[in-house]
């Protein structure tokens, strides 16, 4: 579990946790220290002056990429005045740099022994996650009069940890320390420089691409403000809604990653501390959120993806010729097989979501080249969807993990392992097909029609998709509607048999078109209905389930990106008001984090609880809950492309007063969009 008091400073590739005094002091299941391609470089950076430990005063994460800490020695209270301050300033860039200040307040001089213990464990983040940290290499110190370098190797794998500082320091096997003397009022400050290698075989350093990229402390201010000024800038007579924007357009810029294959390609990773990596399904919702808002890394997701679709059959790895990767890590567990994740396809969403989103972007950005330029990687997703995803025969895409030992039993967004049951409570066996997963598979093809028709040049194609797209949607409205509760199922079981609870998936539904229009009122009702929707947005599963709990991971919290996607498929099918009450419910609970919406929330009813409750292991910041706001702005304002133009038909929650959502950049050059919350909530009808 991250406690609440660590601070968390990233730039994509590299990320460090810390305790509020700047202190790591790592233990095997705490995702604290310098992390980068998947391990863990320090696991120990504690400082000590005189032998005593610091205490924190304050501390300021300035950006991103760096952060400050204000510390006094011994308990701070205003009883005793400190007699020295220390100031740790701290960047991630493509290292990680820190300078350590000292100030003497005495009237007198003082001499001072400055010491950094200094430690690596080289654990791969998987061996973090799960608590094990079992190492089957051999460790190494080497101490040079002016470095200090710790390592790891197992064959040829090899991690290495270089500290050096500006100031001469004293470096042994645990750290490096400084004799200091200062004079009254004087001061005293070094600059401390590690850094990380990821050596392969012959030696070479795995990250000199990432390295060649690389950014400094000015650059990735300057490269901020380019970002920023780039975006659409959002006024709101909401404050907390306006914050809430800015937060996530910086926390979006740094969850840029760059894959090794790729070097200065970004994509949006997952999340910090345990997702900062590429992941197909995370990656593509995430571009689908911000496309009105930073298009462009649209446009680098899908060539990266595309540069690593399955093209043979891998039982492992779970890959399939045309299907898009789940998760790519670069660390030990993977180079020596003992998980799959070099890359691991072990999910059934991003292939049809791939296909979806090459459509959206091309309808925002106008960029036609790219469709032509992944016709075939575009063609090979579909041809899965229909030859290898369809274990069972009846035209839906299924999934039974074929890596029984280290692959994802559930391979649809709700991945945990007792996410998909019947109303018993009990959970199916294998193959299992849920059903948000056949709407994103009627929305690709309904999408791939278009494309096929108006940049493939092969009409016949595209009416084969839309015939197919027909009949799935049929068979779908028959097979997965649960008569009794008049909703849509979570899954089916191979037989046929209905895992009929009431759950958010049926929003996702809504968003890809599938739903029979008759229907979609019905599904309406229950999205904002007490049981599913607590007041701050809608329950994973519903209250009243077998398995509902409040804090269940995708048992009954709230993701605010499901809620965003959510209230998307509201908008088209029309229920405007139902789509304004969850994004005022999601807005609202952005306010209590700060602007910074967390992966999931506790699901308990607003009227119980009065504040949206903390998931004790979420990541923050995650890529599709900062994409959230975004999405819901494009929502409530009703921003579509339409025709080669940008509509907009706003409807916004009580109370939101008037948004601007200026410069928005599209084919059709750059335009702003304006409303003004004068709806009123009507209770729905019975």
């Amino acid at each position: 579990m991250v406690q609440s008091n660590t601070i968390r400073i990233l730039d994509g590739n590299t990320f460090v946790v810390s305790e509020d005094t700047g202190d790591i002091e790592a233990t095997p299941s705490e995702p604290t220290g310098l992390f980068s391609i998947d391990t863990r470089f320090l696991s120990r950076w504690v400082l000590t002056i005189n032998g005593e430990r610091l205490n924190a005063l304050s501390y300021d994460d300035l950006q991103y990429y760096e952060a400050r800490f204000f510390l006094v020695p011994g308990l701070a209270t205003h009883y005793i005045d400190a007699k020295l301050s220390i100031i740790r300033e701290r960047a991630v860039t493509a290292s990680f740099r820190e300078t350590i200040t000292i100030l003497n307040h005495d009237e007198r001089a003082v001499d001072l022994e400055i010491r950094m213990d200094a430690g690596s464990d080289f654990a791969d983040l998987f061996q973090v996650k799960d608590e094990i940290v079992n190492k089957k290499g051999e460790h190494y110190t080497e101490v040079e009069a002016d470095r200090l370098r710790l390592g790891y190797r197992r064959g040829n794998f090899r991690r290495e940890t270089t500290i050096a500082s500006s100031e001469t320091a004293r470096f042994d096997q645990r750290g490096f320390a400084y004799t200091v003397h200062l004079e009254p009022n004087e001061e005293w400050s070094t600059d401390i420089d590690v850094q990380t290698a990821a050596i392969g075989p012959g030696g070479r350093d795995l990250r000199l691409g990432l390295q060649a990229h690389a950014r400094e402390r000015l650059a990735l201010q300057h490269d901020l403000e380019e970002w920023i000024a780039a975006a659409p800038k959002v006024n709101s007579e909401c404050e907390h809604l306006g914050r809430t924007y800015q937060r996530s357009l910086v926390d979006l810029a740094a969850l840029r990653f760059s894959p090794l294959t790729m070097p200065g390609q970004t994509v949006p990773a997952a999340g910090l501390p345990w997702f900062m990596t590429l992941f197909g399904r995370d990656s593509l919702l995430t571009c689908l959120q911000v496309l009105p808002f930073a298009p462009e890394m649209s446009r680098t997701t899908l060539r990266v993806l595309a540069s690593v679709q399955g093209t043979r059959f891998d039982d492992f790895r779970e890959e399939d010729p045309g299907r898009i990767l789940h998760e790519i890590r670069y660390g030990e567990t993977a180079a020596f097989e003992e998980q799959p994740h070099s890359p691991y396809y072990g999910s059934v969403d991003a292939t049809p979501l791939f296909v979806v989103l090459l459509d959206e972007y091309e309808r925002w950005s106008g960029d036609g080249a790219l469709v032509k330029e992944l016709e075939q990687e575009c063609r090979a997703a579909l041809k899965w969807i229909d030859d290898y995803a369809d274990l069972v025969g009846n035209g839906y895409i299924w999934y039974e993990r074929r890596n029984t030992d280290t692959g994802l039993e559930n391979q649809c967004w709700k991945d945990s392992w007792d996410s998909i049951s019947y109303r018993d409570g009990q959970l199916p066996g294998f193959p299992r097909a849920t059903c948000e997963v056949q709407g994103y598979a009627y929305d690709a093809k309904v999408r791939a029609a278009r494309l096929a028709r108006e940049f493939w040049d092969d009409p016949h194609y595209a009416d084969r998709l839309e015939r197919e797209a027909a009949e799935l949607k049929e068979r779908f409205n028959r097979d997965f509607w649960v008569a009794d509760g008049e909703y849509y199922a979570l899954a089916l079981d191979a037989d046929g048999r209905q895992a009929d609870v009431l759950s958010s998936n049926i929003g996702h539904l809504l968003w890809s078109g599938i739903v029979e229009e008759p229907r979609a009122a019905k599904i309406a009702q229950h999205l904002v209905g007490p049981r599913l929707f607590s007041g701050w947005g809608v329950r994973t599963l519903a209250e009243g389930e077998v398995r509902y709990n409040p804090i269940g991971y995708h048992n009954g919290t709230i993701w605010p990106f499901d809620n965003s996607f959510i209230a998307w498929g509201l908008r088209r099918y029309g229920f405007a008001e139902e789509a304004a009450a969850i994004a005022d419910g999601i807005i609202a609970a952005a306010s209590y984090f700060d602007g910074r919406l967390p992966e999931a929330f506790g699901g308990y009813r607003r009227e119980l609880t009065k504040f949206p409750v903390e998931y004790p292991t979420a990541c923050s910041p995650q890529a599709w809950s900062t994409g959230t706001p975004m999405l819901l702005l494009r929502t409530m304002l009703g921003i579509e492309p339409h025709e080669g133009h940008l509509a907009v038909e706003p409807r916004l929650p009580v109370g939101m007063g008037r948004i601007e959502v200026l410069d928005i950049p599209g084919r059709w050059g750059r335009v702003d969009a304006f409303a003004r919350g004068r709806m009123e909530m009507h209770r729905l009808a019975e």
